[in-house]
């Protein structure tokens, strides 16, 4: 790696950052890649911890607590959906109360004290029931945890998924913080910073499915969950002794307030009648006029849906003597909300390739404890390792996107990205429906070979892994370039709320159909599909559902594509262009 640069422009103070202390902050003495990098090791440490967790949980909840694969399934996935769902609250906190930097802090603390809790659960043996000879936890031998070893597991694994949503939402924009986006300089520096971002979170992934998961299985989770929880400590000692350098900026308030006052207002006023022409509402240029503070938001174009929210720029007398903006939005705030409310189809059909990638931490972990895992005469691989490939995949694939599929693309397309957002998340939906195809085969054959007796080879599963991982790497940028690109620029960290929104949604939809797939093919006495013991299940037939869903969900996201209008074109068939800070371009 090349050594990390300095910025210049020694003795200058910046107009929209300040130091700890509520001064100027200075440009030369502050910020900087000497800053960004204090924070980059908090991302590792998230993403250790988390995928640490996740990839290899099911295995110690269903042949330590002896919970099922059903039920283990759920938690994995409950857990992962906690995690992202709550990005949402930590970006509100951050946004509206502490800031960036207090959130990172007190919920990176927040995710040490789960850690230890998960910690001192896998380690203390009236904490786990008895152990029993299957290796599945399905003979009914097998004792089931009580509800105190329950209530500690969830107590450490919700803790700790707190901590991970709070400072999750804060890590990227406090490390962009530290550079001045109206320095040529500093802007590209904070390009670079971006990819070290992505860096360090591939580290972080590559180490939890090998190293830490190896460490789970042969030293016992204690070891594996203590190395987080020294990992996470330091990470915050790290963090805090860069205190001193770091650049803060003035609270802007969430997005959320900003959509809630404008359906609140619009909900209030909606028996007024709306005037027949748009100028007559309160917008922007109302607002500046009578001294109110409009945070540097330009009039943006009257757009012709949704016009039910317009009667939240309805000017009352009342209201207009109150000042609230919970009683009056302007114009522009409610064409910004339309334009979020224009992303929600698009949002709505991602989610579920997020239930096809829950099922690489869940049941594809479980396919592979029942495989033959030998590598050479002595080594086993850890059923949780195969999600190397998955890792691997996403990083093979972003270098051939770069250099194989864009300049390719570009012929027929003209478009200079290659693609655009809206066609990477297909590639992504359609690779998710391939990678379940491949699963449900691999496990027809997995079930053909274990009723002769056999035990099939662990590496079929590698396909399945490696197409979600293909997929994974073309909707993650695609969703995160559409979701940056077309928020309104008053509303960007609404961007990544959107885009963890998805993922959590996902995750909770796949637990949903685990229960209700689980409950319908396991009542009258039928051959269950998710059963404790593969064996005796037909987790192909599952494999199949999804596939069929994501297959009526790419059609659905096909038509919604097709209609959909971008944001700068719409503003250029308005005549508006778009200023230089506001368009997004992603490698």
């Amino acid at each position: 790696m090349a050594a990390l640069p300095e910025t210049a422009a020694a003795g200058k103070t910046m107009a929209d950052a300040w130091d700890y202390k509520g001064r100027p902050a200075v440009r030369a003495a502050s910020g900087g890649w000497s800053s960004a990098a204090m924070i980059l090791g908090v991302e590792l440490n998230e993403r250790l911890t988390t995928l640490g967790i996740a990839v290899n949980l099911v295995t110690y909840l269903t042949s330590t607590m002896h919970l099922g694969n059903a039920a283990s399934a759920n938690t994995v996935t409950n857990f992962l959906g906690t995690s992202f769902i709550l990005c949402l609250l930590g970006g509100f906190v951050a946004d509206t109360y502490l800031g960036r930097y207090l959130t990172i802090a007190i919920f990176t603390a927040v995710q040490a004290a789960g850690m230890t809790i998960l910690t001192v659960s896998t380690a203390a043996p009236g904490l786990r029931p008895p152990a029993c000879s299957d290796p599945t936890g399905a003979s009914s031998s097998c004792v089931p945890p009580n509800g105190t070893q329950l209530g500690v597991l969830y107590l450490g694994l919700y803790l700790t998924a707190l901590g991970t949503g709070g400072l999750k939402s804060s890590v990227s924009g406090f490390g962009s913080d530290q550079f001045d986006e109206s320095d040529a300089g500093e802007r590209k520096r904070m390009a670079r910073f971006f990819s070290w971002f992505f860096f360090f979170i591939s580290i972080g992934s590559l180490f939890a499915v090998t190293v830490l998961v190896y460490v789970q299985d042969k030293c016992g989770r204690r070891w594996g969950y203590g190395i987080c929880v020294g990992a996470i400590l330091l990470g915050l000692v790290v963090f805090l002794a860069g205190t001193a350098r770091y650049r803060f900026k003035k609270l802007v308030g969430s997005p959320l307030t900003q959509i809630a006052a404008v359906t609140a207002a619009a909900w209030r006023k909606r028996k007024l009648p709306l005037p027949s022409d748009p100028a007559k509402l309160y917008d922007v240029d109302d607002a500046a006029a009578a001294g109110e503070d409009v945070k540097g938001k330009r009039k943006m174009p009257h757009s012709k849906q949704c016009r039910f929210l317009e009667r939240a720029a309805i000017v009352e007398v009342e209201a207009s003597a109150a000042g609230s903006r919970w009683a009056a939005c302007t114009l522009t705030d409610v064409e910004e909300v339309k334009q979020v409310v224009r992303m929600l189809p698009t949002w709505a059909t991602s989610i579920p390739f997020w239930t096809v990638y829950a099922q690489m931490t869940t049941f594809s972990v479980s396919q592979a404890q029942a495989m033959d895992r030998r590598l050479g005469p002595s080594f086993l691989i850890p059923a949780g390792s195969l999600t190397v490939f998955f890792v691997g995949s996403i990083l093979l694939t972003v270098p051939v996107y770069d250099r194989l599929i864009v300049p390719l693309a570009r012929r027929f397309t003209a478009n200079p990205q290659g693609l655009s957002p809206l066609q990477r998340i297909f590639l992504g939906l359609l690779l998710s429906i391939l990678a379940m195809l491949a699963a449900a085969i691999t496990e027809r054959s997995r079930l053909a070979s274990a009723a002769a007796g056999a035990t099939p080879s662990v590496f079929l599963l590698v396909p399945q892994f490696f197409l979600v991982g293909a997929g994974e790497a073309f909707t993650y940028i695609g969703q995160l370039d559409f979701f940056l690109r077309e928020c309104p620029k008053g509303m960007k960290t609404m961007s990544t709320g959107l885009f963890l929104s998805t993922l959590a949604l996902g995750f909770f939809l796949s637990s949903a159909l685990v229960s209700l797939v689980h409950a319908a093919t396991t009542s009258g006495g039928r051959r269950p599909w998710l059963a404790d013991n593969l064996d005796d299940g037909r987790l192909d037939y599952f494999y199949w559902l999804l596939a069929a869903i994501s297959a009526v969900n790419l059609l659905a996201f096909v038509a919604v594509a097709k209609g959909y209008v971008y944001k700068e074109k719409r503003l250029a068939d308005a005549g508006v262009q778009l200023a230089a800070d506001d368009v997004v371009v992603h490698a």
